[in-house]
């Protein structure tokens, strides 16, 4: 069945069900580490650090992934990692029986070290296919996102009284996952990156920011992790605490945002063809401004649902409007040093809107935080309109081109 499917697109398969087995750690640990901080935190302050510390986990350990992906190849740096990560989930437990917290967000801040590695398998699937159809890989990687936010949560509930010591069986069954995953990558056939860096000159990470359209990738992406986290974070405290609503309505529409992050991604490939890169930002950005101006005028379940569900879509519009854009930016010489850059800005802005929004709202009111987004959605549209024209799917390819980006600087 791999074998008749377009070129490249078995790869996709392979690594998009890597993807969805071993994320599911992250997905339990975004379920349960509050809980487990809860317990074993000195104070109540402290309970969501773990989940705090696996963001920062993944924004700091990008550029050693990168690093590592350039000198060893995207299939051999995941499989240190997944390795590494299997051990880290019997510590994690190990940490459950001792009632260690210091130890507990380490290995929470070490899961989000996988994750940064996780985070490039969207690229290597990206180049196994045409540049004409990397929305569609990218969209399908996207998607097994969907599986593992079912699948980590499962795992949690089932794993919960494995064994004496609660969530501990948990940490077993996604180390577990991540051994399948490790199997499963076996038949990924990785490009060969030595052979496509000697044959592309490299520029300095100073020249291809000037880019506007490497800018405009970057901003995409970051922006809407930016929003999105800010008011996602925020979204459980508001609802259950400041305005009484139950804590299965809560969970309700969390689920509810979780799956229009991914669902979208079944259309998108459809609607970037019909609107292209421009057109599903704008539309990304639109549907972060309709967020905004529901949560304005509604409190309601109901509310905080289409508020939830319609910052989800916006998200995943512009998370893969700037996915989709950025290899187009870069020669392929520099695609590690250009991905470093770009996943190291978004996922660093996303830990610091997770960490503020704390804060936020407890110092401030729910329609208070959701002007603030206001900003960096501002922040966007500038971007946006001072892009200039989009590269072709091929992208920057040859020496004309290049001397074209120089004369920016």
């Amino acid at each position: 069945m791999l074998a008749s499917m377009p070129r490249g697109f078995s790869n996709v398969i392979i690594l998009a069900l890597t993807s969805t087995f071993a994320f599911s750690t992250t997905a339990m640990l975004m379920l349960v580490g509050s809980l487990v901080g809860s317990e074993l935190a000195p104070s109540a302050d402290w309970a969501t650090l773990p989940i705090a510390m696996m963001v920062v986990g993944t924004a700091i350990g990008i550029f050693p992934v990168t690093r590592l992906m350039s000198t060893l190849g995207r299939k051999y740096t995941l499989w240190i990692f997944f390795i590494v990560n299997i051990f880290i989930c019997l510590l994690a437990s190990h940490s459950l029986v001792i009632k260690n917290f210091a130890l507990f967000c380490f290995c929470a801040m070490m899961i989000g070290f996988g994750n940064a590695a996780l985070q490039q398998i969207r690229f290597a699937a990206m180049e196994s296919v045409t540049p004409k159809h990397a929305v569609t890989a990218a969209s399908i990687v996207m998607l097994s996102g969907v599986l593992a936010a079912i699948i980590g949560p499962e795992l949690a509930v089932l794993g919960r009284t494995l064994t004496q010591v609660e969530y501990q069986g948990s940490f077993w069954l996604v180390a577990g996952n991540i051994l399948i995953a490790t199997f499963i990558l076996i038949f990924y056939k990785e490009i060969d990156i030595k052979t496509a860096s000697e044959k592309e000159s490299s520029r300095s990470i100073k020249l291809i920011i000037k880019s506007p359209s490497f800018r405009l990738a970057v901003a995409s992406a970051a922006i809407g992790y930016i929003v999105m986290s800010f008011v996602m974070t925020g979204t459980p405290i508001s609802m259950h605490n400041h305005f009484g609503h139950s804590l299965a309505d809560t969970k309700w529409v969390i689920q509810s945002h979780i799956a229009a992050m991914f669902l979208p991604s079944l259309i998108t490939p459809w609607l970037f063809r019909l609107l292209g890169i421009r057109g599903l930002m704008t539309i990304g950005l639109a549907c972060y401004g309709l967020t905004i101006i529901i949560g304005l005028i509604d409190s309601s379940v109901m509310g905080f649902w289409f508020q939830l569900v319609i910052l989800g879509i916006g998200w995943n519009f512009l998370f893969i409007s700037g996915t989709t854009l950025l290899p187009r930016t870069y020669l392929k010489g520099e695609k590690f040093k250009a991905q470093a850059f770009n996943d190291s800005v978004v996922f660093s802005t996303q830990a610091i809107a997770s960490l503020s929004a704390g804060w936020a709202i407890s110092s401030t009111s729910w329609q208070a935080m959701l002007l603030v987004c206001l900003i960096p959605i501002g922040f966007m549209l500038v971007t946006l309109m001072r892009s200039g024209s989009i590269p072709s799917a091929e992208g920057i390819h040859d020496d004309d081109n290049v001397n074209k980006e120089k004369s920016l600087a």
